[in-house]
């Protein structure tokens, strides 16, 4: 039997098609506070536990972006879980609000800590998830929140950022690093300084972590997300190939981990 490229498109989308997507909202508490994220997995394969992502998102707070990225990376057989560090209803108005609540947190990096791990333990008590295959990853904000979470000692498989802050008050947490780690910046992000860059490496390579750093050339902060506009000048733009490329190497990175 001949089997031509068009045959294993149409087996492909036919799998596809086969995968019912469900999505919960489900509430959980990070000490006091009560937080809303967003779940999304393959109902046909919650007969076995899954590797899961977490997905954290950026300053203005979970939303429909981070909510289809786990759709996404549900279809591909994961479990997603989008994460909540605000807390249930609390989402910034604007930009100028949004700097405030990211700031709260990066000044704060025990309590980030605390926000990011009470996903992870939602995630990890989950009947359909391998507690021992966790990737956590974030966009810019977000991503500074996954390595919070990987600094702290929880055993990831791996943990990957798109355009994070990558400043770590406390430098010497990179040793509690499990897994691997990937690294996907903007070459021209005025908003993470070269100088914050060398220190993140280096921390890294002291410590000795498996580390990928990736910079796109003509990208800046925000590349992954189409709500940052095209305007570069502006420090923050979505930059089509660099975002189609990272996905890719993100994905490719889940296989490797898993």
């Amino acid at each position: 039997m001949k089997i031509t490229i068009l045959s294993l498109a149409i087996l492909f989308m036919g799998n596809l098609a086969l995968a019912k997507i469900k999505s919960e909202s489900p509430q959980y508490k990070a000490g006091e506070t009560v937080m809303e994220g967003y779940v999304a997995f393959d109902e046909g394969k919650t007969k076995s536990r899954r590797p899961a992502v977490i997905v954290v998102h950026d300053w203005m707070g979970l939303a429909d972006f981070q909510k289809h990225k786990a759709d996404d990376l549900a279809k591909l057989g994961y479990v997603a879980f989008a994460a909540d560090i605000y807390g249930k209803g609390v989402r910034p108005k604007n930009a100028e609000e949004a700097g405030q609540f990211a700031g709260k947190y990066k000044a704060d990096r025990n309590l980030l800590r605390a926000r990011i791990k009470a996903a992870y333990d939602t995630v990890t008590s989950m009947k359909n998830v391998d507690p021992k295959k966790v990737v956590v990853m974030g966009y810019c904000f977000g991503g500074t929140s996954a390595l919070e979470l990987a600094r702290s000692g929880t055993p990831l498989a791996g943990t990957a950022t798109f355009h994070a802050g990558l400043s770590n008050p406390t430098p010497a947490d990179a040793k509690n690093i499990k897994g691997k780690v990937l690294i996907m910046h903007g070459a021209d992000d005025p908003f993470v300084p070269a100088a914050e860059v060398t220190e993140f490496k280096k921390e890294m390579a002291d410590a000795k972590i498996p580390m990928e750093f990736i910079a796109y050339p003509g990208a800046v902060h925000g590349f992954a997300m189409p709500s940052a506009g095209g305007d570069n000048s502006k420090g923050m733009a979505y930059n089509a190939e660099a975002d189609k490329k990272s996905w890719e190497t993100f994905k490719k990175f889940l296989k490797s981990v898993f």
